[in-house]
């Protein structure tokens, strides 16, 4: 590689390093603008800011899918749906370092939950990252000394849990395959925020979106807005500008530092002390992630070779729960994804 590929390279690599960074302060935004009583209404009023202006951007080609990828990524929504509302009120309930560390678990459900489904064995360096990695949340969550998880803790397992079964239905579902991502995204989207509105409208479920907004202070709508804009559109179309100068497996890289990001901030902005158990466990759920997700992406590969099938491409296709893109299943499966 010439020195002038390598800075290039390097150009590239700050924007989606950023994202990740981004991505990482997200949890403590969302801890920031948001209550119990205030987590639906937070969640409309998020996507009310996002929606029109992926409608704009992507509405010829919108246009242009058919009624069953309507419908398949209007079923994908619902489960978009329940993933942010496991997030947001899981985060709501723990801290933003406890909520940014346990989500990055899909990294090690994922390739698990694919090797179920095609059939495959994983290699045995992962079921020992995969292992570490489950330690590193029971000591995160242990922080004080042993006790009972928190519910917010819980509530960001079974986010990760759900996020899963996400990406997998992505993968599976005949009628979404080959349909434009951004498309894909900007209709999963809208069928969350017409599930978040129903249930606010719903008597004892929190505050109505107007009643949220009317109560918000200049730093709530900052906060709100940053979700918006850096969080979901900034981050969207830094992927997708990214991912067609570089290789989708480097921008997966970066990105994958998110939950360094998420326990950096946690602890330097809001002061979160985990105590010792919890920085113990901090480092070995980031080891066993990011080792995890090596060891699979390998495995996956040579099971590929064997079949003699094309492997894995990882890359950004549609946005996950926080706004965000997740893995791309393999590149025969390849459909958008949860944000």
């Amino acid at each position: 590689m010439t020195a002038t590929a390598a800075r290039a390279g390097r150009l590239i690599d700050l924007p989606v390093l950023l994202v990740a960074v981004v991505w990482g302060s997200s949890y403590l935004a969302a801890k920031g603008v948001t209550t119990a009583q205030t987590v639906l209404a937070v969640l409309v009023l998020r996507f009310a800011v996002v929606l029109p202006v992926l409608v704009v951007a992507g509405w010829r080609r919108l246009r242009a899918l058919s009624a069953a990828q309507v419908r398949g990524a209007g079923l994908l929504g619902l489960i978009l749906a329940g993933i942010f509302l496991l997030e947001t009120y899981g985060v709501v309930h723990t801290s933003a370092t406890n909520a940014g560390l346990i989500i990055s678990l899909t990294m090690v459900f994922t390739p698990l939950a694919e090797s179920r489904v095609r059939g495959t064995r994983l290699p045995g360096s992962f079921m020992a990252a995969a292992g570490l990695s489950v330690l590193g949340v029971a000591l995160l969550t242990q922080g004080a000394g042993f006790s009972a998880p928190s519910g917010g803790d819980l509530l960001m397992l079974g986010a990760a849990v759900v996020r899963t079964v996400h990406v997998l239905a992505m993968a599976r579902m005949e009628s979404v395959r080959g349909a434009d991502a951004l498309s894909l995204t900007t209709v999963q989207l809208g069928g969350a925020v017409v599930v978040f509105a129903v249930l606010s409208a719903v008597p004892g479920t929190g505050a109505s979106p107007w009643a949220a907004a009317a109560d918000f202070g200049a730093g709530d709508w900052a906060g709100l807005l940053y979700l918006s804009v850096f969080c979901t559109l900034f981050a969207f179309f830094v992927q997708m500008w990214a991912v067609r100068r570089t290789s989708p497996s480097r921008v997966s890289l970066l990105l994958g530092t998110e939950p360094v990001w998420a326990a950096a901030v946690g602890i330097a902005v809001t002061g979160d002390r985990p105590g010792w158990l919890g920085l113990v466990g901090a480092v070995l759920v980031l080891v066993g992630t990011a080792w995890g997700r090596t060891a699979a992406d390998r495995g996956r590969a040579a099971a590929d070779r064997g079949r003699g099938e094309r492997g894995p491409v990882t890359a950004p296709g549609a946005l996950s729960p926080r706004g965000k893109a997740a893995e791309q299943p393999p590149a025969h499966d390849r459909a958008a994804e949860p944000a």
